[in-house]
């Protein structure tokens, strides 16, 4: 395959970028190494792939019509991951143009670009902020999705129903997967797992939202990445689908648990639950398994053992020796 991948140069994109280019397929990654976190991290995320004469970097933003239409019309892709967006819930509120403009606008543009170049296969990086405050436990596809309580579910919300009148116009195949708190290797560091584990590893303190007792249906990358791929090789028409690890982690298990591998102890300082933040996610993956094949297979202790090992590689200097 020739697979052109928005965002690809960041945490969930460059590990796909890997695994596409592993199965020998091409990879062209549009990325515009934005500063929502380091530039220089995302070159370091794709260091290997661009190794690999198999990976090709464009550095272009997905609200560049002229420049987008000039990468699809050099490569002709067969089948798009549409993963670049503006990402985070409390940053939205912060932003709501921004998150607007990129993460709707910016949807757009990609699916016109796809029915030009008459792409058949589209999978859409959405996220379960899509639920909101939503009170049913574990989340289905089949809730409504109508709250969103963020701009940025807000937005993923409307990207999917793009997605959807392009499917019914087109009859462009669209995949949305709805991704639930992903961790891992490369991970991003605005979010707990990553973030917990650099400062308690260098002995900072770190703000709890909240008493701790917020639950997240914590993905481990590797776990995500088998769903994606298998989403591309899959001609499903429209679907939604949830693709989480279907269990309930506390943030306080969470924080125990990089003590454990960090060997340091959490420096806590606990503050106001934030605008925008939901008590629980949990996501309901029967659809996933039937259609997909999905069957997540990381426990969340070997995945923050995997993290934690990662983060030591990379920071030997905190290390507890």
């Amino acid at each position: 395959m020739k697979v052109l991948i928005t965002g690809g140069a960041g945490f969930i994109g460059s590990h796909l970028s890997e695994k596409l280019i592993e199965q020998g397929d091409d990879v062209i990654c549009v990325d515009n190494l934005n500063d929502y976190y380091s530039p220089e991290t995302k070159k370091e995320n794709i260091s290997a792939c661009l190794k690999s004469k198999k990976f090709r970097l464009h550095k272009e933003d997905i609200l560049n019509l002229p420049a987008m239409d000039r990468v699809f019309d050099e490569h002709k892709p067969e089948k798009v991951v549409h993963m670049a967006s503006r990402v985070g819930v409390r940053p939205s509120l912060k932003e709501p143009a921004l998150y607007a403009d990129v993460n709707i606008k910016g949807t757009v543009h990609i699916l016109e670009l796809a029915r030009k170049y008459k792409i058949r296969n589209i999978v859409f990086a959405s996220s379960s902020s899509v639920y909101g405050g939503n009170k049913k436990i574990p989340f289905s596809e089949e809730d409504k999705t109508d709250k969103p309580i963020s701009p940025y579910g807000a937005s993923k919300k409307a990207a999917e129903l793009l997605c959807h009148s392009y499917h019914s116009l087109y009859g462009t195949s669209i995949s949305c997967l709805r991704f639930f708190t992903v961790y891992g290797e490369r991970g991003r560091p605005d979010m707990a797992p990553y973030k917990f584990t650099k400062l308690i590893s260098e002995g900072k303190e770190i703000e709890v939202y909240g008493n701790g007792r917020t639950k997240r249906d914590y993905t481990y990358i590797k776990d995500i990445i088998q769903g994606v791929a298998a989403a591309l090789e899959k001609d499903l028409g429209y679907e939604v689908i949830n693709l989480g690890n279907s269990s309930t982690i506390e943030l306080q298990h969470l924080i125990s648990l990089i003590e454990k591998e960090t060997g340091k102890k959490a420096k806590i300082k606990y503050s106001p639950m934030q605008a925008g933040d939901v008590p629980e996610t949990y996501a309901e993956i029967s659809k996933a398994k039937r259609l997909l094949g999905f069957t997540p297979k990381t426990k969340i202790e070997a995945g923050i053992k995997k993290l934690v090992e990662w983060y030591n590689d990379k920071h030997p200097d905190t290390r507890i020796q």
